[in-house]
């Protein structure tokens, strides 16, 4: 190497100083890291001793422990019950109180003839014909006897939810045939006629023969319900 093209002497100096610091600082980062790791160790291995020594502790304070003999049966979790629409169902016993009026006139939807009757205007006359001979076996039968008027009108509409649920179509309401003892017993007889124009469930009505409690009662055709078939009119 020709003497112009030598590095000059500061500079070599200086290039061996800065190594030098840098290998110094890369030392101390080094030392740090396996100081941090052998605390980290030695924090291990003080736990798993602590753990050890609380595992041989309960050992001794319970003694000798056996495992139970598999008796092959399964663990089942039982089925969570379907949850009940209380909420639903009172919601729909209020609205049914509330749309069933006692001021409601039902004389002039009454048929004049012998046996007072009544009919949806989509039905055909053979429909009150046909309940007035018995056509449809009665399913299921309401009696008012004893109720005051909002026991009545309460127990009526429950008893028409129940029945369309049920499927039936035919049901006998009793309503009584007196006045009763006034701040008793109120009259029954006009207010069930007007309950049941006004319930949607209800397709048609007649008073009951005489065997089946003739004045005293009335003969109702419901709505097909949701578990049986419509029944032809």
């Amino acid at each position: 190497m020709s003497p112009t093209n030598k590095p000059p002497l500061n500079t070599t100096l200086r290039d061996f100083a800065d190594l030098k610091r840098a290998l110094g600082k890369a030392a101390k980062e080094a030392a740090t890291r396996r100081e941090q790791e052998r605390a980290e160790q030695a924090r291990r291995e003080a736990a798993q001793r602590s753990h050890e020594a609380d595992a041989a502790l309960f050992k001794r304070m319970v003694g000798a422990v056996h495992g139970m003999p598999h008796t092959g049966r399964a663990s089942l979790t039982p089925p969570r019950p379907q949850p009940i629409p209380a909420r639903r169902q009172l919601d729909e016993q209020a609205a049914l109180r509330e749309s069933l009026s006692d001021e409601f006139d039902v004389e002039s939807l009454l048929e004049t003839d012998e046996t007072l009757s009544w009919r949806r205007p989509e039905l055909g006359i053979d429909v009150v014909r046909k309940l007035r001979r018995g056509v449809w076996a009665l399913q299921g039968e309401l009696d008012l006897h004893g109720l005051r008027t909002d026991e009545a009108r309460e127990a009526l509409s429950e008893f028409l939810r129940q029945a369309h649920l049920k499927g039936w179509r035919c049901v006998r309401v009793v309503h009584g045939k007196g006045l009763g003892s006034p701040g008793k017993q109120p009259v029954l007889k006009d207010k069930t006629r007007r309950w049941l124009v006004q319930s949607e469930r209800v397709l048609a009505f007649v008073q009951a023969r005489a065997d089946e409690g003739g004045v005293g009662a009335l003969v109702v055709l419901l709505k097909p319900g949701k578990t049986k078939g419509q029944v032809s009119y």
